[in-house]
């Protein structure tokens, strides 16, 4: 069941007027039993594995929170990370590392007959346990009060808009407003369904056209022509991110329409001019989880230059490796944070350039450097799209040494779908980037509205790629 579907919108009706009519206990429990219906729409057999991350968390944070032993504390926290990280590892990443070790072995000469399971990986395990995880180390750290409402909790565990692809909500943030009555009103309803709309539209029309245009490029074979795998590169870009921001956005209009807020997971990542200030900006529940549970843990930047650099390595390494089992994801994190380190050294030393004081000449600065920090973008992104090494260096190859100037009318047809697709994102984030206000569109007069409106609905009647596509990030 996905948000892109006639399926769930008659699931989410009826949720919805249920919703309604009940008054908070009632909410609660229907929305939970609806989320575990949400999720055994996949697989029901996986919901046996949200039970025991929620159990098992349940159960540690109140042990965590009553004692005042040290000892004990960190026992009971051991074993939620434990049973969590224990759970993801094991589903997602047995085959990876035993397929891994085997093909190190082999090099030197020795042979390794593991057993390999045929394991499907659960959608959204990544997603929830993070979020489980979050809430006994807030208790461990003193920053939360963990609830006795077990009922409540596991809501908070599977409230199904953030489920399978987040945001990651961190319980002091999200379990208050399950806790307490909600208010829903005809404002977060309207701004909801906004969110909804604007979402299915980045999905339907702008990210899964765009799939066809990177799919047919990433699944051909070598030679490639650097042209077409550089406007390959440039579709997957708005193709990854309206895919994975429009999910974002259906699941906060949901919340709304509920009287629940979700924090906002996008806000403008291609207006970044640099990797710090791009994972600002770029699936932020991730990033800051990253930040506050590991970076932090590890030392963040208290122990001196080197030690900073270890630790951004470390944890985009781990961040990486968060997005799946392959070697290229690994390579896209440790990409990125190399990108972070070398901006803190030249960050260190910007003192040393001289300053820009005509407004001109610096706003034509900020423009080259969106410019060149997208195109870094992008080539994470070919990092992250490929199928394998070997794709990526000849894709690389392709673009340095076989990039033909005289494009092909193959080439301008591409260019054209590209721009056709993504000119009304264009155009919204811009003003959206202007007014600092990710609502802008909303709150514009009501004649602007409605031409935009009429323009959003009329390109996804006729021209959205309906059958359904899966999330990005559902495999995640």
């Amino acid at each position: 069941m996905i948000f892109n579907s006639i399926q769930f919108a008659v699931f989410f009706l009826i949720v919805y007027v249920l919703y309604l009519l009940l008054d908070h206990k009632g909410q609660n429990r229907m929305l939970l039993l609806a989320s575990y219906i949400f999720y055994g729409a996949w697989d029901y057999r996986f919901l046996s594995l949200i039970f025991i991350s929620t159990i098992i968390d349940y159960h540690c944070g109140i042990r965590i929170h009553e004692s005042n032993n040290a000892g004990t504390r960190k026992k009971f926290l051991f074993l939620s990370v434990f049973a969590n990280l224990g759970i993801l590892g094991f589903f997602k990443y047995f085959n990876f590392f035993a397929g891994s070790l085997s093909s190190f072995l082999y090099v030197f000469g020795f042979s390794a007959d593991f057993r390999f399971l045929f394991i499907v990986l659960p959608v959204g395990i990544s997603f929830y346990t993070f979020q489980t995880m979050s809430y006994t180390i807030d208790i461990y750290r003193r920053q939360l009060k963990p609830t006795h409402d077990f009922p409540d909790f596991a809501l908070f565990v599977a409230f199904f808009p953030q489920l399978v692809a987040g945001p990651i909500e961190r319980a002091k943030r999200l379990l208050p407003q399950l806790l307490k009555p909600r208010k829903v009103t005809l404002d977060s309803f309207y701004k909801g369904s906004y969110l909804i709309a604007w979402g299915l539209f980045q999905k339907v029309f702008v990210a899964d056209n765009l799939a066809k245009i990177v799919d047919s490029v990433f699944t051909g074979v070598a030679p490639y022509e650097g042209a077409l795998v550089l406007m390959s590169l440039y579709a997957f870009a708005f193709q990854i991110f309206c895919d994975f921001a429009g999910y974002s956005n259906i699941a906060r209009g949901l919340g709304k329409c509920m009287g629940i807020e979700l924090m906002v997971n996008f806000k403008l990542p291609y207006f970044a001019t640099n990797p710090r200030e791009f994972w600002q900006r770029w699936h932020i529940s991730l990033s800051t989880w990253l930040r506050d549970y590991l970076y932090i843990s590890l030392g963040g930047n208290r122990r001196g230059e080197l030690t900073t650099c270890r630790n951004l390595a470390i944890t985009m390494f781990l961040g990486g490796l968060w997005h799946g089992a392959s070697w290229t994801f690994v390579l896209w994190g440790v990409f990125h944070g190399l990108l972070l380190i070398i901006h803190r050294f030249i960050d260190k030393r910007k003192h040393i350039f001289p300053q820009l004081r005509i407004k001109f000449i610096e706003r034509l600065w900020f423009y080259l450097r969106v410019i060149f920090f997208f195109h870094l973008v992008c080539l994470g992104w070919l990092i992250f799209r490929a199928e394998s090494f070997n794709q990526i260096g000849q894709m690389l190859s392709a673009i340095i040494f076989n990039f033909n100037l005289s494009f092909t009318p193959e080439i301008f047809l591409i260019a054209d779908k590209i721009i056709f697709y993504i000119s009304v994102l264009f155009f919204v984030q811009i003003f959206q980037y202007r007014k600092n206000d990710l609502m802008y569109m909303f709150k514009t007069p009501l004649a602007v509205r409605v031409i935009f409106y009429f323009i959003c609905v009329l390109l996804f009647l006729i021209f959205g790629a309906y059958g359904g596509r899966e999330f990005i990030y559902f495999q995640f």
